[in-house]
């Protein structure tokens, strides 16, 4: 009879020491909040037509997007807002991007912009690659700096079309001797009387990719003469540790 009592008293102490706990649980917990961050998302949603198709709904502090945007780019920028909304514990994102693009003109779409980006900025230093698998754009290669980077992505997520994005770009590590580096090898190669011609195009054909004094080139070149020109131009460029030569000739094969 004595334990009877004994473990009737331990669990009236028991509940009288966890029920503030659970109180002040259930008081802080992400439901309290659904009704202020409702609220807030409406408002912002409200605010732009191109989230007129969006629709949030909370609970528990979750944050549920659904409907549809027309681009990419609406997808993660409301994908931010939510998150970074007051008292949201996580964010589902439900949302589509409206429309059908076949892969195949998204991917020709995206080349064409991908290589005329950063003119002015050194385009010439950047090359990138691209692949588009149900609409999801995998971008991938080297650039020099996070800008051309992040003008890359920017061109992708706001392309018509794009679902998604991969982002396997690599930004080259800030050196004072790459980059001067860089410069010694875009005079030899597109300074030469013969290779001017490429130095007329905008897009840069013949992309100099510099790591740690490591030299690639990439790109499309109008004959086999012409490498072996811009092969021996950039080996003589004092200050590689190595050249890799990865252009291609226009119709033909790269060696």
């Amino acid at each position: 009879m004595k334990r009877a009592r004994l473990a009737v008293f331990a669990a009236l102490m028991a509940a009288f020491t966890f029920a503030p706990a659970l109180m002040q649980a259930q008081n802080t917990g992400g439901g309290k909040y659904d009704q202020e961050i409702q609220q807030k998302l409406t408002k912002q949603i409200e605010s732009k037509s191109k989230y007129k198709d969006v629709k949030a709904t909370v609970e528990d502090g979750v944050v549920t997007l659904s409907g549809t945007v027309p681009v990419l780019i609406d997808k993660l920028d409301l994908d931010k807002k939510a998150h970074n909304t007051d008292h949201v514990q996580g964010v589902r994102n439900q949302i589509e991007v409206a429309g059908n693009v076949p892969d195949a003109e998204l991917q020709k779409k995206l080349a064409e912009k991908l290589a005329y980006d950063r003119i002015g900025y050194g385009v010439m230093f950047n090359s990138l690659n691209l692949e588009v698998h149900n609409g999801i754009a995998t971008v991938g290669g080297n650039v020099h700096d996070y800008p051309s980077r992040d003008s890359a992505l920017a061109i992708v997520e706001t392309q018509p079309g794009v679902k998604g994005v991969i982002d396997n770009i690599e930004v080259a590590p800030a050196s004072p001797m790459d980059d001067e580096l860089r410069l010694r090898m875009a005079e030899a190669i597109y300074g030469d009387p013969v290779l001017r011609k490429y130095a007329m195009v905008p897009s840069a054909p013949i992309r100099i990719v510099v790591d740690r004094g490591h030299v690639s080139l990439d790109g499309v070149v109008d004959s086999q003469m012409d490498k072996q020109i811009i092969d021996a131009r950039a080996r003589s460029v004092p200050g590689a540790f190595s050249v890799t030569n990865n252009l291609v000739v226009a119709g033909g094969k790269s060696k």
